[in-house]
């Protein structure tokens, strides 16, 4: 049965992140420039009002318990044990308004990444800018460093891009256009009189092995990508996620397998999707991509039967959950509160909702 965390927040709730460790905090930022922190059983622990009247667009726990958040082009450390005021501020730390943080494991590296499509990469302690990543043509909506790669991140943005990057590089290792998939996979499943939507990216993350990342998209897809050795990208799909705009897309760590997804969407509904026998994940999904590549003359002719095989196999790669929250989703956390698998999600309102995954 699902819980509602209330009183932490006067104004829409836009972001939320959880803290490490069995007792963790959860903290979430709203409009406004408001912060609570919570403790796992939905009490609120603290809560203030960041200096100016921007949004609270993003929050992140380090493993020392700072919380770092971001409004307008500020961020905003503060100490989530004793929320009375921010521990220092960091001005400028976005070019222009700052939508999503991202701190690397071994909390050396903050990303910073915002409407002008760049990404600042801060060095910690000290929130020195070493790097400045330019190569989105439009706002950079998201990003996320991959497990057991600190000096990795994957950026995506409205421009329809994917890009991994490394720290020691100012360029990509490699782009990805999300339209070429989402127009390769239209023309297998044969839909001509489809309304298309573009696929603006809103959403990154990866799997905790590292090497499997899941992008949410205006197109209603979560678009996945495979790494291989040397950090190539070594295949892409996508699946339907909503009928709407899939706006968050996070991996669960606490499950039995790292290929448990949660998205939610424009749609108002909330999922947990088990990926293992997608095919971008699967050995024979890159024998095919491999085989598809090599004949390219033949994709017409083997495109109707290469969708079949994939309509099959991502039937069993369907939603394991599926939650009609009936709000448009702003934000998706999955959590283990109290050892328990959860999923807490923001909406357009003042108040965090709770669902158990206690069936999964």
């Amino acid at each position: 049965m699902a819980k509602q965390w209330s009183e932490g927040h006067s104004t829409p709730i836009l972001c939320v992140g959880t803290s490490p460790g069995a007792e963790g905090f959860v903290a979430s930022g709203s409009e406004s420039g408001e912060v609570a922190v919570w403790s796992q059983e939905g009490n609120v622990v603290g809560n203030l009002k960041l200096s100016g009247e921007d949004d609270c667009t993003s929050v992140v726990f380090s493993p020392a318990g700072l919380l770092y958040a971001s409004h307008g082009d500020v961020v905003s450390t503060l100490d989530s044990r004793n929320l009375k005021g921010a521990v220092e501020e960091f001005g400028g730390a976005g070019e222009e308004e700052i939508n999503c943080l991202a701190l690397n494991e071994t909390a050396s590296a903050l990303a910073v990444a915002d409407d002008s499509g760049a990404v600042r990469i801060l060095e910690l302690p000290g929130k020195k800018v070493c790097r400045i990543l330019r190569r989105h043509t439009n706002i950079c909506s998201s990003v996320a460093f991959r497990p057991l790669r600190p000096n990795n991140l994957v950026s995506a943005g409205l421009d329809m891009q994917v890009m991994l990057w490394s720290l020691q590089k100012t360029r990509p290792l490699w782009t990805l256009n999300l339209q070429d998939i989402a127009e390769e996979e239209d023309d297998h499943q044969q839909r001509p009189g489809q309304l298309f939507n573009p696929p603006l990216a809103h959403c990154v993350t990866v799997a905790g092995c590292g090497n499997i990342l899941a992008c949410a998209a205006e197109d209603g897809r979560v678009h996945l990508l495979r790494v291989g050795s040397g950090s190539k990208l070594e295949q892409q799909g996508a699946f339907k996620a909503h009928c709407q705009g899939a706006s968050q897309a996070h991996f669960v760590n606490f499950f039995s397998h790292p290929y448990w997804l949660a998205t939610g969407g424009n749609d108002g509904h909330v999922s947990l999707w088990d990926i293992s026998k997608h095919p971008v994940l699967t050995p024979e999904g890159a024998a095919a991509s491999h085989k598809k590549g090599k004949y390219k003359a033949k994709k017409k002719e083997k495109g109707k039967a290469e969708a079949q095989q994939k309509s099959e196999a991502e039937k069993d790669s369907g939603a394991k959950v599926n939650i009609d929250h009936g709000d448009k989703i702003n934000w998706l956390c999955p959590a283990l509160l109290k050892g328990r698998p959860s999923l807490l999600v923001a909406d357009q309102s003042s108040t965090l909702t709770v669902y158990p995954l206690s069936d999964v």
